[in-house]
């Protein structure tokens, strides 16, 4: 009889933190900046796919990609490649000034992914999901010449001070920072689990499109806004998915007002969704998409998506000397290759975003199942390998400290996580993660809220 391996596991070979990292620790403590933030006591020496090795030889199983950043996990052997290809080329020329190969048929492999028949598209590279986005509010003012910006409660758009401005998730990135950007608005985000101004899950899309119609009538002239910015599945927020009327209707209203759709994809794009784009599970189309994050799995760089009767800004409006690294390009296009399915990832079915959508339904199902064994799962939702799970009191309010005792148990028994929304979980691995390899991590979860019960 054939003995089949058993799969992988963390192994966690000193407690936690072991000596190396804590000795690092301390003087990260010393030197580094006091904003940082360190939920984990874990520093990284190496990775291989979707584990994580620590500087002491601590192995975990990652289930939060660097905030969704590391598409194809680490070290993917056909992003080193690109990479080490391209470095010996060059590695900076500045994209604003000259123009390279590597850029322009990224541009060109990006926009056909959002170009429909009789319309073309036009990409602004940077360096970061704050960048795409403040170039994206620079380019719905300049193009509309108005300059009210709304954007939702729970929200995360970056930290520069026109992107936390936007931002609506905690008052702890705005405090101490002001005056901020002026002539924005936030609205609630029509979460279906917590349904916002007296709505139901069923209405609180409507209710909330309801709300910003009632804010044209009372607060804020319609003919000065420029643009409404928004994720189309929320990310920091509480990984929340808005009810299947909400875009369509968003998008009505900004085309009866003659305000820019602008969607921030840069947690919820490239493929995590099973579909390159969140937005992408509706009919929707925007008129300014930001990416980022999971674009290069892990090299810098972002875009700004518009569609090119919108990108009309004058030559030398707008630029960034690093954005367009063709370094972080190259990592781009091999991860569009995994993402696409030029290249095949083994074990991952046709392409990422296949594996995405294949994987997150197993991780879903699961987890729901769950629920039966812990009623604190108040909720479990999302798409693709984009998941939160919500942690509630008995009354149904969120259980912040629940979450937060979760969290540190699944650390502790070899699952890298990280918390979102006010009690939430997220799931959000690299799209390289088999379908073994998340049961290997939905038993550590499951053995840790056992721990809790």
């Amino acid at each position: 009889m054939t003995t089949l391996p058993k799969p992988r596991q963390p192994e966690l070979k000193t407690s936690l933190p072991g000596p190396k990292t804590a000795a690092i620790m301390a003087r990260d403590a010393q030197h580094l900046s006091t904003s940082y933030m360190r939920p984990y006591p874990f520093v990284p020496d190496h990775g291989e796919g979707v584990w994580l090795t620590d500087v002491d030889g601590n192995t975990m199983l990652d289930f939060f990609a660097g905030i969704a950043v590391s598409t194809t996990g680490h070290a993917h052997p056909h992003v080193v490649r690109a990479v080490q290809e391209q470095i010996t080329k060059f590695t900076h020329v500045c994209l604003t000034d000259y123009p390279q190969e590597i850029t322009t048929s990224l541009a060109e492999r990006m926009v056909k992914h959002v170009e429909k028949p009789g319309e073309k598209w036009r990409v602004f590279f940077g360096n970061s999901g704050a960048e795409a986005v403040e170039a994206a509010v620079k380019l719905a003012r300049n193009h509309t010449g108005r300059s009210h910006i709304i954007s939702t409660i729970g929200s995360f758009h970056g930290r520069t001070y026109g992107a936390i401005t936007l931002t609506g998730s905690k008052t702890k990135y705005k405090r101490g920072f002001g005056p901020l950007l002026p002539n924005v608005s936030h609205v609630p985000y029509p979460n279906p689990f917590r349904p916002p101004l007296g709505s139901t899950p069923e209405t609180c899309g409507q209710a909330v499109l309801d709300h910003i119609e009632g804010l044209f009538q009372t607060v804020i002239p319609a003919d000065e806004v420029a643009a409404i910015i928004i994720e189309p599945m929320q990310g920091e927020g509480g990984y929340i998915v808005p009810p299947a009327d909400f875009l369509p209707g968003l998008r009505a209203l900004c085309d009866r007002h003659g305000i820019m759709l602008i969607f921030d994809e840069v947690q919820a794009g490239m493929g995590r969704t099973g579909k390159m784009y969140s937005f992408q599970h509706s009919d929707v189309q925007p008129d300014i998409i930001t990416v980022a994050k999971g674009i290069a799995s892990g090299m810098p760089i972002s875009a700004m998506l518009a569609s090119e009767s919108v990108m009309t800004w004058p030559v030398g409006s707008h630029g960034s000397t690093y954005g367009g690294n063709p370094v972080a390009a190259a990592a781009a296009h091999a991860t569009l290759d995994l993402l696409e399915g030029v290249v095949k990832h083994p074990g991952c079915g046709d392409s990422l975003m296949h594996n995405a959508a294949q994987v997150g339904e197993f991780i879903m199902a699961e987890l729901k199942a769950m629920q039966t064994e812990f009623p604190f799962l108040g909720d479990v939702r999302g798409a693709g390998m984009f998941i939160g799970l919500e942690f509630v009191k008995p009354d149904g309010s969120p259980d912040g400290q629940l979450r937060d005792a979760a969290s540190m148990a699944m650390f502790e028994r070899g699952l890298l996580n990280l918390d979102c929304g006010e009690a939430v979980i997220r799931i959000s691995p690299p799209l390289i993660l088999t379908r073994e390899e998340a049961a290997t991590g939905l038993e550590i979860m499951r053995d840790a809220l056992r721990a809790l019960k």
